[in-house]
């Protein structure tokens, strides 16, 4: 499954899936999400590229 993200403020993502799909999720869920996808250390890189 393909997707894109984006941070639109400091507590909420979007998640753009290529079939046109899009989810807006918290820092829970999107660190839940990208567990069940395999992608943790992805969510280490968003946090540290969002926090400086």
């Amino acid at each position: 499954m393909s997707f894109n993200i984006n941070r639109i403020n400091p507590n909420q993502t979007q998640i753009f899936f290529h079939d046109g799909r899009f989810e807006t999720l918290t820092n829970e869920e999107l660190e839940e999400f990208l567990l069940q996808m395999g992608l943790n250390e992805v969510n280490e890189s968003l946090e540290q590229n969002v926090t400086d």
